[in-house]
């Protein structure tokens, strides 16, 4: 009896945004390299936080715990802040790649880094060992993830072609590069 397909391919719904979508999955790469100075500066702020908060509270409002307690209140307050501060870092990131804020910016990026990727014959999205059904399976859990970030944190580590994407605007750029430097010279 031979074993049946699996289907490693389901289009993602695509959400109405105000502005366009750049990928519904970013790898966890793309988004820490996209990120913008603004959202590193958000990050350290909201991880700084709760240790300034603690010990503010602390100077005007002393909790008496004894020897060492607010210390360890303090670096349980740092670890938990250092964990937040990344996480919301992560999140102004990757709502750029959704398309839910302004992404002029990280859409020449990625035009530029994908047309790249065209010219030198590489694969788009990178080469995974993954099987096709894997893949899929891993675009599925992963997909628009980041938007329940404050339930479960949810990364996407795989390498998969099943962005929401149509890729074909990319090799049309490549193509019109290439033509423009054969022109040129």
């Amino acid at each position: 009896m031979a074993t049946p397909t699996q289907q490693t391919y389901i289009p993602s719904k695509v959400i109405q945004t105000e502005y366009p979508l750049i990928d519904n999955d970013p790898h966890f790469k793309r988004v820490i390299g996209y990120a913008r100075t603004s959202d590193y500066v958000h990050g350290v702020t909201a991880a700084a936080a709760g240790p300034g908060l603690l010990y503010t509270m602390e100077r005007f409002a002393p909790s008496q715990v004894g020897r060492g307690g607010f210390a360890q209140a303090m670096r349980l307050t740092g670890v938990v802040g250092a964990i937040g501060g990344f996480l919301y870092f992560y999140q102004r990131s990757i709502l750029r790649f959704y398309g839910m804020s302004e992404n002029a910016r990280e859409i020449e990026m990625d035009m530029r880094e994908m047309v790249a990727k065209v010219k030198a014959g590489e694969p788009l999205y990178g080469e995974s060992k993954l099987t096709p059904h894997m893949q899929g399976v891993a675009a599925r859990q992963s997909r628009y993830a980041a938007l329940f970030t404050s339930v479960l944190p949810w990364f996407n580590f795989v390498n998969h072609n099943q962005h929401g994407v149509d890729t074909a605007k990319y090799y049309r750029q490549a193509e019109k590069e290439l033509e423009a430097e054969r022109a040129g010279q």
